[in-house]
């Protein structure tokens, strides 16, 4: 799948046209330029609209960033509570949690950039929301980890610590992966389940 149609599928339930566009044209200039350096009006003319037309949709550049932080946020919970809710053991379920975590950050990585990285724009409500997100996330990989330590599957001193860890390394994907470099979304996935499995001592049972 191409970058146009990976785009086009990341915000399909953004309507109508003139307000994916836009979403689409912000994702890009933020990612590109940074939320503070980027105005409305680079957002609208990537979009091909006016400003004007651009508040028909948005009321305010914080409102698009809030829409992207959002849908982005939501995606990454329902990747992590699947795995989470599946079956296997804890350490088939982490792993699968990694892998499809990893490649959605590398897979929308530009996406991924914005929404982990300019948290610190949104306005007070809307990041107290995606907050409790973010910690729902948390809790689902805490989950995993816990019910692998309670198995005696894996040898984890500090779980809190440790789900920290597994997160923060499995975002850190987004801000350098390179669609043109020598390994594939899939490849860092399995690559990255390998590397949480020894972290949690529970090496050769991937």
């Amino acid at each position: 799948m191409g970058a146009e149609a990976k785009r086009a599928e990341e915000w399909a339930d953004v309507t109508p046209d003139a307000a994916r566009r836009l979403v689409t044209a912000a994702v890009q200039a933020f990612a590109e330029r940074g939320y503070h350096a980027t105005t409305t009006r680079d957002i609208a003319g990537r979009a091909g609209m006016s400003p004007a037309a651009l508040y028909i949709h948005y009321k305010t550049k914080e409102e698009l960033l809030y829409r992207i932080s959002g849908v982005g946020h939501r995606l990454a919970l329902d990747i992590l509570r699947r795995a989470r809710e599946g079956k296997g053991s804890p350490a088939e379920r982490l792993a699968e949690a990694v892998r499809t975590f990893v490649r959605w950050h590398a897979e929308h990585h530009t996406t991924a950039r914005v929404v982990q990285y300019e948290l610190g724009a949104l306005g007070e409500e809307h990041h107290k929301e995606i907050v409790g997100l973010r910690r729902a996330s948390d809790a689902a990989v805490r989950a995993i980890i816990e019910d692998g330590v309670a198995a005696g599957d894996f040898d984890v001193p500090d779980v809190r610590g440790t789900t920290l860890a597994v997160l923060s390394l499995c975002i850190d994907v987004a801000r350098w992966f390179n669609a043109d470099g020598k390994r594939t979304p899939d490849e860092v996935g399995e690559l990255y389940a390998g590397l949480v499995l020894r972290m949690v001592g529970c090496v050769g049972q991937e």
